[in-house]
C-alpha cells in the first residue's frame, strides 16, 4: 500500500499542476512588480523614479496620478523592458553561486485622454490606464510560492500582469488630484477527482476563477507658484511638491482539491487546501519636489514603505507559514525609507537627457529564515536615459517621442544562513553571502493627440 503521505503529495501534486497550466505559471516569481523594482516607463527607469511623481507620461497613474493634468493632450504609448539579473549566494563549499539568471521581459502599453469633452462642463477630466504584460506578452500570470533549500531572494524575478487606470483632474490655482487602482487578481481553483494507486486519475472536474481586487493610489500636485502668487513673481516660481498613497497590494492562488483514490481513500476523499500569495507590495507613503528651470529641472523623492505587516500575513499563507517555526527564528520585516535624486537636461529642442540614483535598504530584517529561506540585500540605483522628438510628421498632429533608459542595480553583500533538512529529519546550516547584479534597458514611443 502506498503511504498516505505520499498520496497527499501526489494529490497536491494534480492540483497544483492543473492551476498551473490554466494560468501559465512562471518557476521565478517575486515580491515586486515593474513599477517598484524597476520604473514603469523609461523615463522611469532612467532617473530611479525620482523625478516620477512629476512627469507627463502615462506612467504617472502608478507613481501620482495627479500628474494626469500636466499635459492637455491624448496620448498612446507602447514600449517594452528588458531586464537581466545574476543573484548570487556564495558559499565556501559548493562549486555554483547563482541562485536567479531568470530575465524579466515586459511589454508595455499606456494610454490617456480627456474625457472632459463627453460633458457640457468646461473642466477637463484625464483617464489614464498602464499595462505591462510579462515574456514580452506571452504570460500574463507569473507566480510561484515555494519554500527552498538553496535559497531564493525577496524581490527579483518574473512579475505577474501590471495594470494600473486612474484619472485626475485640476481644482485650483495650481492643485490636482488624481485617484487611480492597482488592479490584481485573486485566483482559486477546486479540482476533484478520482485516482488509481499508480497515479491514473479519472472523472477529473477542474473549476477555476479569477477575480479582480482594486487597490488604491491617490495622488496630489501643488504648483507653488501658480498656487500662492499667480499674478506676479516670487521665490515659490518654478517650484513644484506631490504626495502620494498606495495602499498594499498582492495576487492570490487558492486551491482546493478532493481525491478519492481507489480502494484506499473513499468518498469524499483527501482534501488538500493551499493558500498563498505574491507580488507583494506594502502600504507606501511618498513625498516629492522639484524644481524646474529653463529647459531643465532637477528634484527628488522620499518614499516609506510599510513591510512589518507582511510577517503577520504570512500567517494566512499555508507555504510561507511558520506557525511551527520557534518565535526568534520566523521571518520579520521592517520599514523602510528609499531616498531618490534626479535631474533632466534638454540639449535642445529635440533631444533631452536624465539621470537619476537611488539607495533602498532591504526590508528582511532576519537572516535566518527555515523553510524560505528568503535572501534580499539593500540596493544601489543609478539610472541614464534620453528622450527625442520628431517633429518633422506629415501625417500625425503632433511630434512623436522617442525614450531610452538604462538603469543598473547593485545588491550590497549582505551574510545569510540557509537552512536545509535532508529525508531523515536532520537540520543543515550553510552561511552564504549574498550579492547580485541587475541591468535594465527600456524603450518606448509616444504619439500625442
Amino acid at each position: 500500500m502506498v503511504p498516505t503521505t505520499r498520496l497527499s503529495v501526489r494529490a497536491l501534486s494534480l492540483a497544483v499542476a492543473a492551476v498551473s497550466t490554466t494560468f501559465a505559471m512562471s518557476a521565478s516569481a517575486s515580491m515586486g512588480n515593474i513599477g517598484t523594482t524597476y520604473g514603469v516607463m523609461p523615463i522611469d527607469v532612467a532617473t530611479a523614479q525620482s523625478l516620477s511623481m512629476f512627469n507627463d507620461q502615462v506612467s504617472v497613474t502608478y507613481y501620482n496620478p495627479a500628474s494626469l493634468t500636466r499635459d492637455e493632450r491624448g496620448e498612446l504609448t507602447s514600449g517594452i523592458l528588458h531586464s537581466e539579473q545574476e543573484l548570487r549566494a556564495k558559499n565556501p563549499n559548493a562549486n555554483g553561486d547563482v541562485v536567479s539568471s531568470s530575465p524579466s521581459q515586459h511589454v508595455l502599453i499606456g494610454m490617456k485622454t480627456n474625457l472632459g469633452s463627453l460633458t457640457r462642463f468646461d473642466h477637463p477630466l484625464y483617464l489614464g490606464f498602464i499595462a505591462g504584460v510579462e515574456k514580452y506578452g506571452q504570460e500574463m500570470m507569473a507566480f510561484d510560492s515555494r519554500t527552498s533549500e538553496t535559497g531564493q531572494f525577496l524581490q527579483h524575478g518574473r512579475e505577474p500582469l501590471f495594470l494600473n487606470l486612474g484619472g485626475a483632474t485640476p481644482i485650483w490655482r495650481g492643485i490636482s488630484v488624481g485617484a487611480s487602482f492597482r488592479i490584481t487578481l485573486d485566483a482559486t481553483a477546486n479540482l476533484e477527482a478520482v485516482s488509481t494507486l499508480g497515479g491514473e486519475t479519472s472523472r477529473e472536474r477542474l473549476a477555476v476563477d479569477a477575480e479582480p481586487q482594486l487597490k488604491t493610489i491617490l495622488g496630489t500636485s501643488i504648483d507653488l507658484g501658480s498656487t500662492f502668487c499667480p499674478d506676479s513673481d516670487c521665490f515659490l516660481q518654478g517650484w513644484e511638491t506631490a504626495f502620494t498613497y498606495r495602499t498594499k497590494s498582492s495576487a492570490s492562488t487558492t486551491v482546493d482539491s478532493s481525491i478519492i483514490v481507489t480502494q484506499t481513500i473513499p468518498d469524499p476523499g483527501l482534501s488538500l487546501a493551499v493558500t498563498t500569495i505574491d507580488s507583494y507590495q506594502p502600504e507606501t507613503i511618498g513625498f516629492g519636489a522639484q524644481y524646474k528651470g529653463d529647459g531643465w529641472r532637477i528634484g527628488g523623492s522620499i518614499e516609506q514603505q510599510n513591510w512589518s505587516e507582511l510577517s503577520n500575513i504570512f500567517k494566512g499563507d499555508t507555504i510561507k507559514n511558520q506557525s511551527t517555526t520557534p518565535a526568534a527564528s520566523r521571518i520579520k520585516f521592517d520599514d523602510i525609507l528609499i531616498p531618490r535624486l534626479g535631474a533632466e537636461y534638454d540639449l535642445n529642442k529635440n533631444f533631452s537627457v536624465r539621470g537619476g540614483v537611488a539607495y533602498e535598504e532591504s526590508p528582511l530584517k532576519t537572516t535566518r529564515n527555515p523553510e524560505i529561506n528568503y535572501m534580499d540585500n539593500d540596493k544601489l540605483i543609478v539610472g541614464l536615459g534620453i528622450s527625442a522628438t520628431y517633429d518633422r510628421t506629415r501625417l500625425l498632429a503632433f511630434p512623436v517621442r522617442l525614450d531610452l533608459g538604462y538603469q543598473y542595480q547593485q545588491l550590497k553583500k549582505r551574510d545569510f544562513t540557509v537552512v536545509s533538512t535532508d529525508t531523515n529529519g536532520v537540520v543543515t546550516d550553510t552561511d552564504v553571502t549574498a550579492d547580485g547584479d541587475i541591468h535594465i534597458v527600456s524603450g518606448s514611443v509616444t504619439l500625442k493627440f
